[in-house]
């Protein structure tokens, strides 16, 4: 089978952004527009992903220096997309086919693009085409009376009968390596951007006999590019639509499909309930059951079966354990780990914990660095004090320990099983199995004691 060389322009500057970053680099699901291509050419199998840049370069190169597969391929002057593609050439395998893609259409999907490599593959140029109901601004299709494509006419160029042409070129194309590279030297600037247009290569395939094979994509999103802030926003909401339709065809029920994002991948379990404006990045992973409240945002988080989540939680690198209930306004921090059944109250934040079977928090706490064992009961206010102001430190409390309210643990320190420790205490070192810690200041009255008050003086 020959090799696939996928070759992304995204040299564009993107004035219309009106931005300093460059356009390729900005968000749909929270990953940059080029993410989304790169991806969608890893789908492919791609032997050799090339990219063309320009504009903003650096800024580009550096924001996927963790992928060392790309190749880049600089493009010093931005001469058109004919121009661009000659640039990326003498990096690609003369006998494999090519795939030209573009790094500001970021919704274009491996399935659409399969049928035009196998095209390609067996001698044809492939093209994608969609019909516009507005067409203007983009190269109409020309065919013949038998409907075969003859060429890409841009709309400047057009005569007024072309340009009632509902039929536009989505500059995307798959072509052998070899006819590529013969087609692209021919090609001239006589235009009226003075341009060296990728499009004209399709006339010169008609000239030469090979077939011109054109598939028309249903969905006009799938192809649409990204010019200006406008057409970011419509692209997110389509792509968070057909996340929801699919979430909703797995089995979850959304209670407005339309206030729901997710910005990564999530994998839900049977009969997961989510409510409005929950966002989800990363990797998150809902049991069976699952229920989220509104204004949530999960992040690299997976939750066990069972779990309910209240309002305005954020949970971040966090395991919570079937059956757990957290929030309102919780807050898990990396590294967190619930065992079942465990509750964690409104305005309780922990970091690097685990908290084991049944054990209770809350109200008003902070669990950090800690290692808490089961049926544990942690009053409202109380705080593992982790940090000395260099060096963290580890909190310990055994199976049914209590924790009176308004208590800071001092780390390091170690509360036994079945210990107590009274409200208000500042403990550090180790409480014994059973015993009762209790560090308050001894009450003190002062009779007819009288407030102070103000001298009368401006």
């Amino acid at each position: 089978m020959q090799q696939l060389s996928v070759v992304i322009l995204a040299a564009g500057k993107g004035k219309r952004m009106v931005s300093d970053l460059p356009k390729v680099l900005h968000r749909i699901a929270g990953k940059p527009l080029l993410g989304h291509v790169l991806a969608t050419a890893n789908q492919l199998e791609a032997t050799a992903r090339l990219v063309v840049y320009g504009h903003g370069g650096e800024a580009v190169k550096a924001a996927f220096a963790g992928d060392s597969d790309v190749v880049w391929v600089e493009q010093a002057e931005q001469l058109g997309t004919g121009h661009a593609v000659a640039q990326a050439l003498p990096s690609i395998d003369p006998t494999g086919v090519v795939l030209v893609l573009y790094g500001d259409v970021p919704l274009i999907r491996a399935e659409t693009l399969r049928p035009l490599v196998a095209d390609a593959r067996q001698g044809r140029l492939a093209l994608l085409t969609v019909e516009l109901g507005d067409p203007t601004g983009y190269g109409r299709i020309v065919r013949d009376g038998r409907g075969r494509v003859l060429r890409i006419v841009e709309h400047k160029e057009a005569t007024p009968d072309e340009r009632n042409l509902r039929e536009i070129n989505t500059g995307i194309l798959a072509v052998s390596a070899a006819r590529l590279k013969g087609w692209v030297v021919e090609l001239d600037n006589d235009n009226s951007q003075g341009e060296y247009y990728l499009t004209d290569i399709i006339a010169l395939a008609v000239r030469d006999g090979v077939p011109v094979e054109a598939f028309t994509v249903a969905e006009p999103a799938e192809v649409q590019g990204v010019n200006d802030r406008q057409q970011l926003a419509e692209l997110e909401r389509f792509y968070q639509a057909r996340q929801a339709e699919a979430l909703l065809a797995g089995g979850a029920t959304l209670l407005d499909p339309a206030r729901v994002d997710v910005r990564g991948t999530l994998v839900t379990g049977k009969d997961v309930v989510i409510d409005v404006n929950v966002v989800f990045e990363g990797t998150v992973r809902l049991g069976d059951r699952v229920r989220i409240g509104p204004f949530c945002v999960l992040r690299d988080a997976v939750i066990g079966a069972d779990v309910e989540i209240l309002s305005h939680c954020w949970i971040d690198s966090a395991e919570v354990g079937a059956g757990a209930q957290i929030g309102p306004y919780a807050r898990l921090r990396p590294d967190t780990r619930l065992a079942p059944g465990v509750h964690i109250g409104n305005f309780v934040e922990t970091k690097k914990a685990e908290i084991g079977p049944g054990s209770k928090v809350n109200h008003l706490t902070y669990i950090g660095d800690a290692e808490i064992g089961s049926n544990v009961n942690i009053g409202a206010g109380t705080i593992t004090c982790n940090y000395d102001g260099a060096n963290k430190h580890k909190t310990v409390i055994g199976d049914g320990a209590f924790i009176g309210s308004n208590s800071s643990l001092v780390a390091p320190v170690r509360i036994g099983k079945g210990a107590t420790v009274g409200a208000g205490s500042a403990v550090s070192g180790e409480v014994p199995e059973g015993s009762l810690s209790l560090t308050r200041a001894p009450r003190k009255d002062v009779a007819n004691w009288e407030r102070p008050s103000k001298s009368g003086k401006s």
